[in-house]
């Protein structure tokens, strides 16, 4: 099911309650604009959802991916901070990032994804997408990072996915407690393989002990039929949907 509900300054989103919940052509929209922070343009908490050719647009926290299996195809999601966030097992596949210009002290990042528990099979895999400026202004003014941990074991791949030259050479940013804390370096998993483009070199990327090299045998269990059993339940809909390269033999 799809609701339109209520969430922060009386601002319209929309919300997925309903497993095996299909979207194709649809757009969502958060015009809030940057100035309004939080402003969620769709919440997505059913079981085997699936977005395809569908837009989500927003500033800050555009597309909450709360729970569940979510899975997205040739969609195009804009926004500026952590404008794909939440704790779902969710697969992106041709799709593209728009990363739009923030308010004037502020950085961008793409991702904060939440899982709390290191045994959660929860997490964000990006393949085969691009993550690109809504304009030039965006990559000359403001810094934009890959993903920061929301929570302490935050764990998102990006896998085949071309980088624009807006990437931070350092790639992730921590998150800053109430206190002051710097949080999730530890404790993370952040890995990218075999990505493309500008922003995609990973010779300066920071050092934390969460950020992982992966090779192609442990990159393939993100794949989707691995990740989160998407043959099961994603072909028999017949949208467009890649299983992935079969994990190596033993």
């Amino acid at each position: 099911m799809l609701y339109v509900t209520q969430y922060n300054h009386g601002i319209l989103i929309a919300a997925v309650q309903g497993d095996y919940f299909v979207a194709i052509n649809i757009g969502f929209e958060n015009s809030a604009g940057p100035q309004k922070h939080q402003a969620v343009a769709i919440r997505v908490q059913a079981d085997k959802t699936i977005f395809y050719r569908c837009s989500m647009d927003g500033y800050q926290d555009t597309l909450y991916t709360h729970a569940l299996r979510q899975y997205y195809r040739e969609c195009t999601i804009s926004g500026t901070i952590d404008f794909v966030f939440g704790d779902a097992i969710a697969v992106f596949q041709n799709c593209t990032f728009i990363v739009r210009k923030p308010l004037q002290n502020q950085q961008c990042i793409v991702t904060a994804q939440g899982r709390k528990e290191i045994h959660q099979p929860s997490g964000i895999v990006i393949q085969d997408c691009y993550i690109v400026p809504e304009s030039q202004n965006v990559t000359l003014e403001h810094k934009t990072y890959l993903a920061r941990p929301w929570k302490n074991f935050s764990r998102t791949v990006f896998m085949k996915t071309y980088f624009g030259d807006l990437i931070q050479p350092d790639g992730y940013m921590p998150w800053q407690g109430p206190n002051g804390t710097l949080t999730g370096m530890n404790t993370c998993f952040y890995a990218e393989y075999d990505n493309i483009g500008p922003g995609s070199d990973k010779s300066k990327r920071v050092k934390w002990p969460g950020v992982k090299v992966l090779n192609s045998k442990s990159a393939s269990n993100f794949l989707p039929s691995m990740f989160f059993h998407g043959d099961d339940w994603i072909k028999v809909t017949r949208i467009p949907y890649s299983s992935g390269e079969k994990p190596p033999k033993h």
